[in-house]
Parts: C-alpha cells; structure tokens; sequence
C-alpha cells in the first residue's frame, strides 16, 4: 500500500468513492445530493493536506488533514477518513490515520480530533479507540442517519505531544 498526495489524475476516483459514502448517509454529515465542487472544496481546497492509499492502480482510500480551528486552537489538528468498501477490513483505515498522525506531529500539531464520530460507526469507533483515541464528548442525536434516525455522535481526542521527561 502506498500513501501519498492526491494528485489531479486521482480526484475522479475520489470523488466517485466520496459520492458513494457521501449518498449513503451513514458516517457523514455532507448532504447526500452534495455537489462536486463543494465536496472538492471540503475535501481537498480547504485541508491543509489531502492523501490517497493506492495498490498499484487500486484506489483504497482517501484522508484529509486541517487545524481543527483556527488561531490559537490551530495546534490541535483534525481529519476525515474514507476506505473503499472493497478495502474495508485490511488495515486500510489504520495505516492512514497512523500514516496522518505522522504527517501531523511533523508539521507540529500536538492532538489530533475528530469532531463528529457517528456512534452508530462501530467499526470506527473501536479502531480510533485502538489507535490511542478517547471518546471525550458525547452529543445525544446530533446525527440524522438515513436508517437509524437521529443518533449520537462521539467527539474523540488523542495527546501528539510527546512528553519530555522530568
């Protein structure tokens, strides 16, 4: 698997795979019927940096990193995630948020958030918490999934920072 930059040959392939995700209205919160320029604009004009996961010719998935906010609250970094349904369960989602964590703390963020975690997302929420991430905020029905109705969505945190010793 190799994790590099989105290129401009790449984004019809990302795009397609975040229309996909986007339209199931399951994990995010992009509208569903979500335009391809606003969804280029969120995805790789607005991040600080955009990635692909490709095998060969085969993309795997694509993450976006950003300041979670701006200013004085811009040392703390934020990302998305996508996996092609096909790549789920190889250790696709893992190696682009270690891949991301790595990026990040060379860049000198020192914590890394994700906002909106839909809790219905078990498979992501049990890989984050793996990965060092702890669920630090709970906010009861702030999802409206497309099956489930409205649930919950988890804010999760993890420390970059690495401690000096005393």
């Amino acid at each position: 698997m190799d994790i590099r930059p989105l290129r401009d040959e790449d984004w019809p392939g990302v795009w397609a795979l975040l229309r996909a995700t986007f339209a199931a209205g399951d994990t995010y919160t992009f509208p569903p019927d979500s335009s391809e320029a606003d969804i280029r604009k969120a995805w790789v004009e607005t991040p600080l940096a955009t990635y692909v996961a490709r095998e060969g010719e085969t993309l795997l998935g694509t993450y976006f990193i950003k300041p979670n906010q701006p200013g004085l609250g811009s040392h703390v970094c934020n990302c998305g995630y996508v996996v092609a349904p096909e790549s789920r369960g190889r250790g696709v989602a893992a190696a682009m948020c270690e891949h991301s964590q790595q990026f990040a703390r060379e860049r000198g963020f020192r914590a890394m958030q994700f906002n909106f975690v839909v809790a219905t997302n078990v498979r992501a929420v049990k890989l984050w918490e793996r990965l060092g991430f702890a669920v630090v905020g709970r906010l009861p029905g702030a999802f409206h999934h497309r099956d489930l109705g409205y649930v919950d969505a988890l804010v999760m945190y993890k420390s970059l920072a690495v401690s000096s010793p005393p």
